[in-house]
């Protein structure tokens, strides 16, 4: 009597485990686990990491850029990081990112020199500004040259009536501004040793903000200057012009980059048709000149 009423019990657990079997089973031999859209959008996208300046970023130029490159490109993402032009090289030595946009050209130059990037190519170019309050104090103003506009600052702030602020964070325009005082003939000012020169270490922005509460000068590139001077309205272009503060960048693909592929489309775009298009086009509407003139070869 038992046996019988067991077999019946064994055949139904029997049955419910098959079906269950059944129902959790993939449905076809290619089955995959249940992704949503922007799981695999996510996925299929590939980051390019670009280091470049803060100049480039102040301005503007990266909320242009950055669609029209990923729309030509839509498997890639660009992720870009805003750094002064030294410490962007020494990114691309750590192969921390995939391309560089920099303009400190003879550093570009060692740097691909030194096995640290595949090749570099001319992009565009603007000038550097010397700025500083309408008042004028150093006398800037109608120099013959950048070395004489330098001599006169340097007179200026040795005699107590100007001041100089300095970014002093090996960028591109940090670069320039020791290049400068060179030409002139002038010792490099130093923080310590000249109470007129200033330093703040940061990005061009940040150094436009302290030379308008000091009532200083500092020398700027045109595009961050023409994208900031509504909210600095006391900091008046008072040198230009000049052959001397020519601005020039360039693109550098980094050896071994963990994306070179991505890197290498980035180089090829912006120094191609559509790239140099986008550069030339970028803050005319707005300011009624160029911000940077495209030059690629």
């Amino acid at each position: 009597m038992r046996d019988r009423i067991a077999a019946p019990r064994l055949r139904r657990r029997a049955g419910f485990v098959l079906a269950l079997v059944l129902v959790l089973a993939p449905t076809g031999c290619s089955a995959r686990p249940a992704t949503t859209v922007s799981d695999d959008k996510t996925a299929a996208l590939l980051q390019v990491v670009l280091a470049s300046t803060t100049s480039t970023q102040d301005s503007g130029l990266f909320s242009v850029l950055i669609p029209a490159f990923e729309k030509a490109f839509p498997q890639y993402e660009l992720k870009v990081i805003a750094v002064g032009t030294g410490e962007a090289l020494k990114l691309g030595e750590n192969k921390d990112a995939d391309v560089l946009l920099v303009h400190s050209k003879a550093a570009e130059l060692e740097f691909v020199a030194a096995g640290f990037g595949v090749s570099r190519k001319d992009v565009m170019y603007n000038d550097f500004l010397l700025v500083g309050p309408a008042s004028d104090p150093a006398g800037v103003k109608g120099s013959r040259g950048a070395v004489a506009a330098m001599l006169a600052l340097q007179e200026a702030g040795s005699a107590g009536k100007a001041l100089f602020v300095s970014r002093g964070d090996k960028s591109g325009t940090n670069t320039k501004e020791l290049k400068l005082w060179k030409a002139a003939g002038i010792t490099t000012p130093t923080v310590a040793a000249n109470k007129w020169y200033l330093s703040t270490g940061q990005g061009m922005g940040e150094t436009l903000k302290v030379t308008a509460e000091k009532g200083a000068y500092t020398l700027v590139d045109r595009a961050t200057y023409l994208a900031t001077k509504d909210t600095l309205p006391h900091v008046v272009i008072v040198f230009d012009r000049d052959q001397g503060l020519l601005n020039q960048y360039g693109v550098i693909v980094v050896t071994g980059a963990k994306n070179a592929a991505g890197g290498t489309a980035f180089s090829d775009w912006i120094t191609g048709a559509q790239g140099q298009k986008v550069v030339g086009e970028f803050g005319v509407t707005k300011y009624g000149q160029q911000l940077f003139i495209p030059n690629a070869r």
